[in-house]
This record gives structure tokens, sequence and C-alpha cells, in this order.
């Protein structure tokens, strides 16, 4: 559950800084992630001496593992702004990190040893997919179709096999 407190996102970054990237030490524990570390540092770092590429960093792209899925958070690094409160060189007490947005979560499926093919590498055993549960939703609603159906054939066959007595009074008013 979020709030809109949460989900205001009021910090902002310089456009052009380079992000600091940081991983959850849950990277390091199996070859798959760290494959995938390896492939979100070429994705989000900034090339080496880039011509657009301010010499500061001022944000902060945090990727951790929660529940088998690859979580994405963007951080503002927030520092005071007036010149007797400036900190001195490697000084962290009064920095504070800002969520600027945006914010996402990344489902691995597959990993294969080529582009787009070749051997899997690794396959995620939680991941069902979409096709997968709208079978399954149609399935439980064509069930509960054939439910009627067979209730009505039984209500059917029980009123065949015992009929009602003929109402010795049905013919009373009729004159």
């Amino acid at each position: 559950m979020h709030t809109m407190e949460e989900l205001k996102l009021t910090g902002n970054h310089l456009k052009g800084s380079r992000p600091l990237l940081t991983f959850s030490s849950n990277f390091e524990k199996d070859a798959y992630w760290k494959l995938l570390k390896e492939m979100l540092l070429q994705i989000f770092e900034t090339p080496k001496d880039h011509r657009k590429a301010k010499p500061f960093h001022d944000h902060v792209f945090v990727f951790s593992i929660v529940d088998d899925h690859i979580w994405f958070r963007n951080y503002q690094i927030s520092v005071p702004h007036n010149e007797s409160d400036k900190l001195p060189r490697g000084s962290l007490d009064k920095m504070t990190m800002i969520e600027v947005g945006p914010r996402f979560c990344l489902n691995p499926i597959k990993i294969f040893g080529g582009s787009f093919g070749g051997p899997t590498l690794y396959e995620n055993p939680l991941y069902v997919s979409p096709n997968q549960i709208r079978a399954l939703q149609k399935k439980k609603k064509a069930g509960t179709f054939a439910k009627k159906i067979k209730a009505k054939t039984r209500r059917k066959m029980h009123e065949m096999a015992n009929p009602l007595e003929p109402d010795e009074f049905a013919d009373m008013w009729k004159d």
C-alpha cells in the first residue's frame, strides 16, 4: 500500500549529471544475479569522458532484490544551500536523500546464452505468464457455466422421475 505523500516524489536533480549506481549485496549471491548486475551497469552507467556528462554526481540509482524482483529507486543527494552550511569534502553528516522517481520493478523471466536465443541460462520458476492467468480465469468461468447446465439437467431429470400429483382443487373456481 502506498500513501499519496510517499508518491509525491518532490526531489529534483540536474540534467546531465551522472548517477551513482548502488546494488544490494544480494546481487553477489548467484551467477544470474551477477550477470543481471553487469547488464544493469552497462545500461545505466555513464560512459567515461562522455561529452554531455557533467563532472559531478547529484543523484543515486538504487537496485535491490526483494522477492526475486529487482526494485529500482532514484534518489537526489541533497546538501544544505547556505554558504555558511557548506560541507567539507567527504562529510556525509548533513546530506539527505530525497526520492525523485521514477520507480519501477523488474521481474526477470529468462536469461539466454545468446541474443534473443540460445541455451537458457536462467529461468524464473515463480513466473506465471499473463496468458496462463487468462486461461485459468476462462476455465474457471467455463466451470461455473458447466455447473449451471448440469444443475438444470439434474432438475429436469428429478421432475421427470417425481411427477406432481394432479391437484383436485385446480378447477374449483372455473365456471
